[in-house]
């Protein structure tokens, strides 16, 4: 299990959460999310150009930097804690992914050197967002390469200059490109708890699409696992933000002559916090590892989102919790991460089906 990082690796990160410290304060956070779009097109450019964060899983033949699932995780990881608004999710990693995992050599060397660049803006259509499983349920494509269907919830639809989709065709599952907009996509942007990610519904009326590839039951696995770690990551980096940010508080907060932080039952919620921490980011740590060195341990993926996903709601809980009333207001920035908390909880997959898919491919192992 790893649980170190390379030179490299903490100077990368080091200068990612610089970046995101001065372009993505709460107060532009919150600027963004009241804005049709919620992310700043300047500051994507930006992050995309200096740091080459939206190409640093892609290898190098397809124009991204040639790293891998631990280095994507510590970018995910900065933009957790610092609430990035912004398609990196949407396109680098959902998207991204889609492609590396699905995709013929011919079309990933077509489409990922965009998305790599951030020239390109990408979404990906799925009709089912619990499990890969349920992938391709609805979403159907006829033999003349049309689609006809809906995805209820598309991370950054109405930004995105380029759909890809999941469809059952003639020929089996396959992975579909669409151009935006297209008259046969409707998009339509949903209202959602947390404001600071954007979902949208996604319809096809028999709009043209091109299919990149064949999907199967392995490569969407694959797909599916690189996209959940990478969340995982995100997740303990809010939950990071969360906890440092409580802790600081309880040193601030006077009752009685002292700070809160003295007392001893809060010294005890605080260290119970830190455990369920460290334990989480271990796992989440060993996963993409994991997946990075192609290492046989099928389980660690599901186990890390389960982890991940359970400490951050609970810390956000314990975060409005220490803050007493104040906790609650909307003058106060936690409410921002407690709805990030939520509704990344149930995204891609709630606790209870990632720790039921681990103890089947436990089972099937043993």
């Amino acid at each position: 299990m790893q649980l170190e990082f390379t030179n490299d690796q903490v100077q990368f990160r080091e200068m990612v959460a610089r970046f995101l410290e001065s372009t993505s304060p709460t107060t532009e956070v919150r600027r963004l999310i009241a804005t049709e779009a919620g992310y700043d097109p300047a500051g994507w450019s930006r992050l995309c150009g200096e740091l080459g964060v939206a190409g640093i899983h892609i290898p190098e033949a397809y124009g991204g930097s040639g790293f891998g699932p631990v280095e994507l995780g510590i970018a995910a990881e900065q933009m957790g804690r610092y609430l990035y608004c912004g398609p990196f999710f949407a396109s680098s990693v959902m998207a991204g992914y889609a492609l590396l995992s699905l995709a013929e050599e011919n079309h990933k060397a077509a489409f990922l050197p965009e998305i790599a660049s951030g020239e390109s803006i990408a979404c990906l259509a799925l009709d089912d967002l619990n499990s890969p499983e349920g992938v391709g349920a609805t979403m159907a494509a006829n033999a003349a390469g049309k689609i006809q269907g809906t995805a209820s919830m598309v991370l950054d639809a109405h930004n995105a200059n380029r759909v890809f989709a999941i469809a059952r065709g003639p020929e089996g599952l396959g992975l579909y490109t669409l151009k935006l907009p297209d008259a046969g996509i409707e998009i339509i942007p949903r209202q959602t708890l947390d404001q600071t990610r954007k979902l949208c519904s996604v319809s096809f009326d028999h709009a043209p699409a091109e299919r990149l590839g064949e999907v199967n039951n392995s490569g969407l696995t694959r797909m599916w696992e690189h996209i959940v770690v990478a969340l995982a990551h995100e997740m303990v980096g809010g939950a990071q933000r969360l906890f440092d940010s409580t802790v600081e508080y309880t040193k601030l907060r006077y009752q009685f002559g002292r700070p809160i932080g003295s007392f001893q039952a809060l010294k005890h919620r605080c260290a119970d916090l830190l455990m369920e921490l460290e334990f989480a980011k271990a796992v989440t740590y060993d996963a993409a590892v994991c997946l990075a060195g192609d290492k046989d341990v099928p389980y660690a993926p599901a186990m890390a989102k389960a982890m991940a996903s359970d400490l951050y709601i609970e810390m956000a809980r314990a975060a409005v919790q220490l803050r007493g009333g104040i906790g609650f207001t909307w003058e106060d920035d936690t409410h921002l991460w407690f709805k990030r908390a939520k509704s990344s909880e149930v995204f891609m997959g709630s606790p209870h089906l990632h720790r039921e898919r681990m103890m089947k491919t436990l089972e099937e192992v043993a």
